[in-house]
């Protein structure tokens, strides 16, 4: 067993791609290599046998949590019946289109169809496409220019990519890329000026994009892009009034909005979706992640009885659209997909994320929100971040090469619990299974407290 895990190494390190990881540390052994071998409710093991609580659900993924047989039964079905088929021409599956109904049921008023893929990536290029699609058909040819915010995360893809507003996601790859804009991250604990409450910031947010629509041209903006509570950008749950301030901008300007609901979708801020949870009327949706809680890949783009009549129109006009994926729909994914949101229906996920993710902040909040080197302890639902500082008073930040969100995140593995290093700023995130236990809150609490301790005294 020992032999075959060292194979299994230089194996990886030879040969195995990784994303998101520096490239040359990791072929040259000087990070360690983990092959994860199984998992059960919160906890994945490892192939030496190492078990950790996993606190981040993969990448805020697996909602319902790991080894869930209900799922597991439904693709070894599908997979027996029908493996796959496309979904081009008006072709279905019992899988595809039972899933589709379920999404509707569940959306926030005002949806009309879901668009299957297979990533958050491709299901916000292909809104980009339909945006751009649904402005032809409008004649409008000008509208085109998509609004997103810094710190904003879309996708790894050259359009999303750009959509991103992450600095590692664009240095180096020539992006972003036009027609693509940012705007001003709704991040309060970040604002430039201290004086502002939230309000007050959420009206400065604003006032921001108007003048960027301004300055371009309003015939230009076809439509503005944000998570409800920014995720990889640092879990940051928009200020008071921000979407209400946003959505009468946008209307003013005849502008669309999509809200990306790749993390919030399906549960995570104890309600099934983020948009009713904010108030925010999108005309596209992205979905992903929640959706099968990744036991296969599966995307969505929720589209808006408004978006859905003008892509009609363009249909009539000009015939089959020219836009589909290969694995659009693919029956396995959702067979999986189904299977998913019934256990999430059947175990009180939704409930389960909003009370004990109140009880989750609460704690961890107590734990270490008055060390000195904590600027804040922030969240929402199952979501929660600490963000660390050189000095709290002053608001004043480490130095980034010291890298102390990744050493924090390293002391929490090694006291068996997962957290994740966020890519910009000292800030440690989580964001666990939404079945996650008041108990299994306690074992994070306690050991994010003494990993925090233990790197910063």
């Amino acid at each position: 067993m020992s032999d075959r895990r060292n194979e299994l190494t230089a194996w990886d390190r030879d040969h195995f791609f990784h994303p998101s990881t520096h490239m040359g540390m990791h072929a040259r052994g000087e990070t360690p290599t983990r092959v994860i071998g199984g998992g059960e409710g919160v906890y994945i093991t490892d192939t030496n046998g190492k078990t950790s609580l996993d606190a981040f659900a993969g990448l805020y993924c697996v909602n319902v949590g790991y080894g869930r047989q209900k799922i597991a039964d439904a693709i070894a079905v599908q997979a027996k019946n029908l493996a796959y088929y496309h979904a081009y021409v008006g072709h279905g599956t019992e899988a595809s289109i039972t899933l589709s109904k379920m999404i509707i049921d569940r959306a926030p008023e005002g949806m009309s169809r879901v668009y299957f893929g297979l990533s958050g990536s491709d299901a916000n290029e292909t809104n980009i496409k339909l945006i751009w699609y649904y402005n032809n058909i409008l004649g409008r040819p000008e509208k085109k220019k998509i609004i997103s915010r810094w710190r904003g995360y879309h996708g790894s893809g050259v359009m999303t990519g750009s959509l991103t507003g992450l600095h590692l996601f664009h240095n180096a790859f020539d992006l972003p890329r036009a027609p693509i804009l940012h705007t001003e991250a709704p991040y309060f604990f970040r604002r430039p000026d201290r004086a502002l409450d939230e309000e007050q910031f959420s009206q400065y947010c604003a006032d921001k994009l108007e003048e960027m629509i301004l300055a371009e041209g309003p015939e230009t903006v076809a439509a503005f892009i944000g998570e409800p509570i920014l995720g990889t950008g640092g879990i940051v749950p928009p200020p008071k009034g921000y979407w209400q301030k946003i959505q009468a901008v946008l209307d003013k300007y005849d502008i669309l909005l999509v809200a990306d609901e790749v993390v919030t979708g399906f549960g995570r801020l104890g309600t099934m979706f983020g948009s009713d949870h904010y108030g925010m009327k999108p005309a596209l949706i992205t979905i992903a992640k929640g959706l099968t809680s990744a036991y296969a890949p599966l995307s969505g783009t929720i589209v808006s009885y408004k978006v859905w009549q003008v892509l009609v129109k363009g249909s009539d006009e000009l015939g089959a659209i020219g836009h589909g994926w290969t694995y659009s729909a693919h029956p396995i994914c959702a067979a999986a997909g189904v299977a998913n949101l019934e256990l999430i229906d059947e175990l009180g996920l939704v409930e389960n994320a909003g009370t004990t993710g109140a009880y989750f902040r609460c704690e961890l909040a107590k734990a270490v929100g008055d060390h000195p080197n904590v600027g804040e302890v922030r969240g929402d639902g199952l979501m929660a971040a600490v963000e660390f500082v050189e000095d709290r008073d002053d608001r004043a930040f480490f130095d980034p090469a010291r890298k102390i969100g990744p050493q924090v995140s390293a002391a929490l593995l090694e006291r068996g619990v997962i957290g994740r290093a966020m890519p910009q700023g000292d800030i440690l995130g989580f964001a666990p299974p939404l079945c996650l236990t008041r108990e299994e809150v306690d074992i994070i609490v306690k050991a994010t407290a003494d990993a925090v301790n233990a790197v910063l005294g």
